[in-house]
């Protein structure tokens, strides 16, 4: 009688810990924003909630292009220099004609879509680059990646240390551009919605999709699971990988552009770091490090979570370094919860 009563309890309690083990990470972010507004309720504000969001735009938009690459089971540390090459060139050609320091003096006024496609395309040819070096020459993601990373930087140093002034910040930007990056829909700075979110959400709604109701999201999803079964079933791996890269490319130059309208300017130390910052909001967002899995909605809340944090805990004057610490350890639990998820399933 007893064994029967211990075997109830453990079969009522099994729900509870699947579902506790599956949205583990929507719980830390709740109990993570609670804590915080616990500390300081003046958190909770509209304000504090639209800059969280802006902090997050881009940052999301790199994490839709990077999240691709991990479900594939690849990586990409060439993203945060594309960022920089992004906001580079977009900045150097919208800049006002009555600037000091205008890299080009004697550029006409160019429309604002010009110079930003300009950065999509260029981040676009390495994308393309790195998915050939990855399909087309089997070098292993993390190299040809890495080696991609050298180049760009080194490409987008040599432009940016042009003469006549020479390595200097670009600022003094078109107020179009600046507009896009601060500018707004609504009534005043609170009751509004930012123009880099609201392109954010377009580019999340157009992932999703992309994820899962077009072929191409079950061919990425089927290439992480297991790349050889997915080359039988009949799925062109290559190409695919290619596509994924050069997408991934375009999305950075995107956000890397959105990123200097959103500060004002830009050097070639852009998007230093960013790469990994996009990595760890995928893991943590529930993207297997093992590819095959993930979904946009966790990426999304991924990215989330670390703008809380950087944002959150700067609001409650907690010390950068033990920032870097949650951050960290927040990191470790995603993937070991991901290794536990995955185990399970086996």
């Amino acid at each position: 009688m007893a064994d029967k009563e211990a075997g109830k309890t453990l079969t009522a309690k099994q729900p509870i810990k699947d579902f506790a083990l599956q949205y583990a990470i929507y719980i830390v972010f709740v109990v993570l924003v609670l804590m915080i507004a616990i500390r300081e309720p003046s958190f909770l504000s509209l304000n504090n909630f639209r800059n969280i969001l802006s902090m997050s735009a881009t940052r999301i938009i790199f994490a839709m292009g990077m999240g691709a690459i991990l479900i594939t089971g690849g990586v990409d540390l060439a993203a945060g220099r594309m960022v920089g090459l992004a906001a580079v060139l977009s900045a150097s050609l919208l800049q006002t004609a009555d600037y000091a320091r205008r890299m080009y003096p004697d550029l006409p006024i160019l429309p604002l879509i010009v110079p930003i496609l300009i950065a999509m395309a260029a981040c676009g040819l390495f994308g393309f680059l790195n998915g050939i070096f990855i399909s087309k020459l089997q070098v292993p993601a993390f190299i040809g990646t890495l080696g991609t990373m050298v180049a760009v930087y080194g490409a987008t140093s040599l432009y940016f240390d042009r003469p006549p002034y020479g390595a200097q910040p670009i600022g003094g930007l078109d107020r179009r551009f600046a507009a896009l990056g601060t500018g707004y829909i609504g009534f005043d700075g609170v009751y509004s919605i930012p123009y880099i979110v609201i392109i954010a959400a377009v580019i999340t709604v157009i992932t999703y999709i992309l994820f899962n109701k077009t072929t191409y999201g079950k061919n990425i999803y089927a290439i992480g699971g297991n790349a050889e079964a997915a080359r039988v079933s009949g799925v062109n791996v290559g190409r695919t990988l290619v596509i994924v890269y050069t997408i991934a490319g375009i999305l950075y130059g995107l956000g890397g552009a959105l990123e200097a309208a959103r500060t004002g300017g830009a050097t070639n130390n852009y998007g230093n770091g960013y790469e990994l910052d996009a990595i760890a909001a995928c893991v943590v967002g529930g993207v297997s490090n093992l590819g095959g899995v993930g979904t946009v909605p966790g990426i999304v809340i991924g990215v989330l979570i670390f703008s809380v944090i950087n944002y959150g805990l700067t609001f409650i004057n907690m010390s950068p370094y033990w920032q870097q610490i949650v951050k960290g350890a927040i990191i470790v639990a995603a993937v070991a919860l991901d290794i536990r998820k995955y185990l399970k399933k086996r």
